[in-house]
């Protein structure tokens, strides 16, 4: 066949890891350089059911193969059971095959780019790019923490570097630095970023409008949206923020003319009950339930306002892009890198604290976060260097 002499990109693969936070990054990266119809997912996933809830700190690979051992060993009927838990129709990622069919069809279709987040997806990743290091181009969104050559193009939030500071080292015994900090300052090909990259460009926003008109356009106004999630290590809460968080949502009401509140997958079952239980027969409130069309695109679109708890940076990195006002509750209980994300929030003033004395109706305005935008951006300069290009 004859050479392709445009150096045109026409085709992505995304390496997801089965969580949304990590892989909404990737395929936002993805819609953002215009590939959004011509990419292919793959997963690295780990086993699930069993012991292996315990084998998550261990690399996959490692783990994979512990797996196998315990099914041979234990190879009746309830360990398959529990092996077939979180199967899904998505590919399971193999460095060789993907590969092959970059070299394979690069004359036909050009090279190939692989983007990757979350920390089980960088073996595969890099792989595929020393197995095809003529026809791939590597961007690894979230920090791999070492080795960054490997990578064409790392894109990560600041504050994966927070570990670097004089601050965080004293907070960190000498003999785990080498484990739990980046081991190389950023370089050229790193790209820094406010918060994590999402789908919620102008384009997903603006069909969401007009997904969700009949749904949230009437509601009275300003609208405030709830987003809820989950306490995680580094973000620890219980039922003593939640309840100060009703009493906060009752005062502010009366500016309200709509609430709405949502619930991520990581809600404990105690949370979202006593919010329930607060608010369910207030005329001005509405809870979503789980049931039907997730509304979280739609609240984007139309709210007026957000209040978000603290543990989600991709909650508040999809609000701050909107412009619009967002208060956050419990960033006081963050630590480590997540206290220094939201420090730097309100540093920037794209976020303030949810006090409860707020008017919902008096608006303020800030630059919007425009993360996605701006590592695409980044990308196609890098592969201009190589020359290449974005055939969209």
């Amino acid at each position: 066949m004859p050479e392709i002499l445009d150096g045109a990109i026409r085709r992505a693969v995304v390496i997801g890891n089965g969580f949304a936070g990590a892989e909404n990054q990737s395929i936002g990266l993805i819609r953002a350089l215009g590939l959004s119809n011509c990419h292919y997912l793959y997963r690295v996933t780990r086993p699930r059911g069993g012991i292996n809830r315990w084998l998550q700190w261990l690399p996959v690979s490692i783990h994979k193969k512990i797996d196998s051992v315990v099914r041979m060993i234990f190879s009746y009927s309830r360990s398959q059971k529990l092996h077939k838990i979180g199967l899904s129709n998505v590919l399971e990622a193999d460095a060789h095959h993907i590969a092959t069919m970059a070299r394979e069809t690069f004359h036909k279709d050009g090279p190939l780019l692989v983007v990757a987040s979350g920390r089980d997806t960088i073996s595969v990743a890099t792989s595929i790019k020393r197995l095809a290091p003529e026809n791939v181009f590597l961007v690894q969104i979230q920090h791999p923490r070492f080795y960054l050559s490997r990578f064409d193009l790392v894109i990560t939030p600041r504050h994966d570097y927070y570990p670097q500071t004089p601050h965080a080292q004293q907070q960190i015994p000498w003999f785990l630095r080498k484990w739990v900090t980046p081991w190389e300052p950023p370089g050229r090909n790193v790209v820094l970023t406010a918060g994590a990259l999402h789908q919620a460009d102008s384009t997903a926003l603006r069909f969401a409008a007009s997904a969700w008109h009949d749904k949230l356009a009437t509601l009275p106004k300003p609208l405030l949206v709830v987003n809820v999630g989950g306490p995680t290590g580094n973000c620890p809460y219980g039922v003593d923020l939640v309840n100060k968080l009703v009493v906060m949502l009752q005062n502010v009401l009366w500016s309200c003319g709509t609430i709405r509140i949502s619930f991520s997958r990581r809600t404990p079952e105690k949370i979202s009950k006593i919010m329930i239980k607060e608010f369910a027969t207030n005329p001005k409130v509405q809870i979503w339930d789980g049931e039907g069309p997730n509304p979280h695109m739609g609240h984007l679109a139309w709210a007026d306002a957000f209040v978000i708890t603290a543990d989600s940076v991709s909650m508040l990195s999809e609000a701050c892009s909107t412009g619009k006002p967002v208060y956050v509750i419990g960033a006081e209980l963050c630590t480590w890198k997540f206290a220094d994300f939201q420090n730097s929030l309100q540093k920037q003033g794209v976020a303030r604290p949810f006090t409860g004395m707020e008017n919902i109706s008096e608006s303020w305005t800030y630059p919007p976060l425009n993360d996605t935008a701006e590592a695409a951006s980044h990308v196609i300069a890098a592969l201009a260097q190589r020359g290449w290009t974005i055939h969209a």
